[in-house]
């Protein structure tokens, strides 16, 4: 099996469909898709032709089409370090449960999920100890890494936790998440011309810049000055470095994407920036407003990892011979 051809997968919590992107790379085919965000589900079903279904906590396990792979990047504000933390307390962090829930009934071959790096640590480790021992205890085993997606061709800097779950009759016992690239794209390599961008343009008498500006690239964000007093949104970016992380939240004058220096103007990113950034197609599309884009895009995942990690999973022996010994029961 060179490829997930012929193997069927579930996109939940989709988004815009990061996942799926990835997925359908390597020959994957989906067959089911939930998401209860009405905007994110209009830029879904622009670019799939379909229209995912909403809230998952209403859908029955049994009305979700059988699978062989569940993927998702399971909502993450009650585990990130800018929400209150408050994990299971929190309505968003028991969604976890409806993967569970569903991998009970289904079974499938392999779990694919993303969240943000602080899961891992939350309450000091006792949520994602829950986690593992949910999991451990329907059948599989679980291999996590935190990646930061600027290692892997992404121009933005975005450490995630990323989670690859096996059914133990597979016979995976041990995987490899990939090494970093070794070659870097930069912010300055996915940029639109100037006169696409001058909306986003930050006028304002209170920007400071550094003396120091810098001109050589590196694979991280190089703050180069400030706005107002320098808080989240208002800080100032060389774009010879990465973007920071785009966000889904957040205030200050480059809210959502950060502020940079460009061609001797600071500005934010446009959304078809942050639709690169993400490593998303340049003719995905965009068909809502862009505080709405912003929100999508800040909520996705970064497609190059994925795949990056994809790659290997195709390459494993055991799954491969899993799959050619058992071809009568793959759904």
């Amino acid at each position: 099996m060179k490829k997930f051809n012929d193997l069927k997968f579930i996109d939940l919590f989709a988004g815009i469909g990061g996942f799926r992107q990835a997925l359908e790379y390597y020959g994957g085919k989906c067959v089911f898709s939930s998401e209860i965000d009405e905007q994110a589900c209009i830029t879904y079903e622009a670019n799939y032709g379909e229209k995912p279904f909403g809230d998952i906590t209403l859908i029955k396990s049994h009305e979700i089409p059988s699978h062989d792979i569940l993927c998702g990047g399971f909502p993450c504000q009650a585990f990130s370090i800018s929400g209150k933390q408050r994990g299971f307390e929190d309505t968003r962090g028991t969604l976890f449960f409806e993967i569970a829930r569903i991998t009970e009934y289904h079974k499938p071959l392999m779990l694919f999920l993303e969240n943000v790096k602080n899961l891992v640590r939350h309450d000091s480790g006792k949520t994602f100890k829950h986690m593992l021992d949910i999991l451990n205890d329907l059948g599989y085993n679980v291999f996590y890494k935190v990646l930061n997606a600027g290692h892997y061709s992404v121009p933005q800097f975005r450490e995630r936790v990323y989670m690859l779950c096996f059914r133990k009759d597979l016979g995976v016992d041990y995987y490899q998440f990939p090494e970093p690239s070794g070659s870097y794209t930069y912010l300055c390599d996915i940029l639109l011309p100037d006169n696409e961008t001058d909306k986003y343009v930050i006028d304002r008498n209170d920007m400071v810049l550094y003396y120091n500006l810098e001109q050589n690239h590196a694979a991280k964000p190089l703050r180069i000055g400030t706005i107002n007093k320098g808080g989240q949104g208002e800080r100032i970016y060389s774009p010879y470095g990465h973007a920071v992380t785009l966000s889904a939240h957040g205030g200050g004058a480059a809210a959502k994407t950060g502020a940079y220096l460009i061609n001797g103007r600071v500005r934010k990113l446009a959304p078809r920036e942050c639709c690169l950034v993400q490593g998303f197609p340049a003719d995905f599309i965009i068909p809502v407003s862009d505080g709405q884009a912003y929100k999508q895009f800040g909520n996705s995942v970064a497609i190059p990892v994925l795949k990056s990690i994809l790659k290997n999973v195709v390459q494993l022996d055991g799954l491969r011979d899993f799959v050619k010994n058992h071809e009568d029961i793959i759904p």
